[in-house]
């Protein structure tokens, strides 16, 4: 097998920005990292600096194949989501890309609730809990069109990110199904189709085209089927889609802990919005629930504080093992107390100060019990995401939790009608990047992906 064709993917984060080369095994060939600086947006909020990408992007692929060790067969981007490309009728950039967290006046949300069905509708239809700022990505045009109308009036096509970044290489105005579906009031998730106000106001969003379509890209004379692009949740997801024999969910953790089941077809209920869930959509524009928790944030505050009060060397808890007599003692000790979120979830970081850990006498018990209650709080998130008629088998926990032997026993004993499984797929957003289109190109083989550890 010619293990120099690859597929190239651009993994966007916010954070890191990679390029990754797949082989024909999907293994990774090559992978190297850039930071960049940011920008600011016309109104001094900060922003990625989109030129300073897309040059790199370019200039990349075009040294790749200038020293033709690797043949690039095609090329994806996986990207974060909530964010949106606006161009003119002569292909161009009119506005930064910019920062989903940035502040709009929520009566631009509002009036968009008032008209369609109010609030819990609006956000039952869209599968969209109502986030604020510019995270909802469609506010970002009824942002622009209120706030910036020279601009909106120049306004001829609407690309959420992953597309722009295809654009780029293509010249093709494109949407697909897994960037327009995650918690942009967009989607009419009871019709399949955009929401009427994106015609109403407006809005020029082409139709979506599925994920394994390719268009052509010229790089030094090089023709390279390029794809539309995929938001980097719906992406991490596709490894297990193709390759998982039994129904399943995904928990993914980090700083969030993200739960996703794509089978479970029922409506979100205004109780699972409010508890900060969502649906998105596969590449085959199939359901996924979507529940998350703030996990990684919680553990590292906490583990802060505990090292600070136990005068612990930093990366000590990575040490400390799952002990059954010891996580049976806390429970008869502590029982449902919340030692660690006196204030609870919402009121996390205004709790930090009250948590008293006088009854603990180690690091290690401390720490046990907190990972207790962290654990008690994921299995609560992924309780929303469970139908009554649940078929799912498997659970796959991917990321930093998966080596945290007292999450990952918990879970397991919690869960005992299901097979819990830690996952070794690294740069998974990535990959799944690069499966969508690797039909469409020959040649790339995906039966050695392995889902789980052994």
């Amino acid at each position: 097998m010619d293990t120099s064709k690859v597929i190239a993917v651009f993994d966007i984060g916010k954070t890191n920005k990679k390029i990754l080369l797949f082989d024909q095994n999907l293994k990774v060939a090559y992978q190297h990292e850039q930071k960049f600086a940011t920008s600011v947006d016309e109104d001094g909020f900060e922003c990625d600096d989109i030129k300073l990408i897309q040059d790199w992007m370019v200039d990349t692929l075009s040294s790749i194949v200038k020293e033709g060790k690797y043949d690039i067969q095609g090329v994806n981007f996986s990207t974060y989501g909530a964010s949106l490309a606006f161009l003119n009728k002569d292909g161009e950039l009119l506005t930064p890309i910019y920062n989903y967290l940035k502040e709009v006046d929520p009566e631009i949300q509002e009036k968009l609730f008032s008209k369609y069905g109010g609030v819990n509708e609006c956000c039952r239809q869209t599968a969209s809990p109502a986030l604020g700022l510019l995270l909802n990505s469609g506010i970002q045009a009824l942002w622009l069109k209120k706030e910036k109308k020279d601009i909106w009036n120049e306004v001829q096509d609407v690309l959420h990110f992953p597309q722009y970044l295809s654009y780029v290489l293509t010249g093709q105005v494109a949407s697909e199904p897994t960037s327009i579906g995650c918690h942009t009031f967009m989607w009419d998730f009871d019709h399949m189709q955009y929401h009427p106000w994106v015609k109403d106001e407006g809005v020029n969003l082409p139709e979506p085209v599925n994920n394994d379509t390719v268009y052509n890209a010229v790089i030094d004379g090089k023709e390279i089927k390029t794809g539309v692009g995929i938001h980097d949740s719906s992406a991490s997801l596709v490894p297990y889609l193709e390759n998982s024999k039994e129904k399943f969910i995904l928990i993914s953790t980090g700083t969030w802990c993200i739960s996703m089941n794509p089978y479970n077809d029922e409506p979100l209920t205004s109780e699972q919005l409010n508890s900060d869930c969502l649906c998105f959509l596969t590449p085959k524009k199939q359901q996924v629930k979507s529940s998350r928790l703030f996990m990684g944030h919680f553990h590292e505050k906490l583990v802060e504080k505990l090292n600070a009060h136990f005068g612990i060397d930093a990366n000590y808890f990575k040490t400390v093992p799952y002990q059954e007599e010891l996580t049976k003692a806390l429970e008869g000790k502590h029982g449902d107390s919340k030692v660690f979120f006196p204030l609870g979830i919402t009121e996390f970081d205004n709790g930090l100060e009250k948590i008293d850990l006088s009854s603990f006498t180690t690091f290690d018990e401390a720490y046990t019990r907190m990972v207790m209650e962290l654990t008690t709080l994921c299995i609560a998130s992924i309780n929303l995401i469970i139908p009554k008629n649940d078929q799912t088998e498997v659970l796959y926990v991917s990321g930093g939790f998966a080596r945290n032997p007292i999450y990952i026993n918990l879970l397991t004993k919690h869960f005992s009608n299901k097979k819990v499984f830690t996952s070794e797929i690294d740069n998974a957003s990535a990959l799944g990047a690069a499966l969508v289109i690797a039909d469409q190109l020959g040649g790339f083989d995906m039966s050695q992906i392995a889902l789980t550890q052994d």
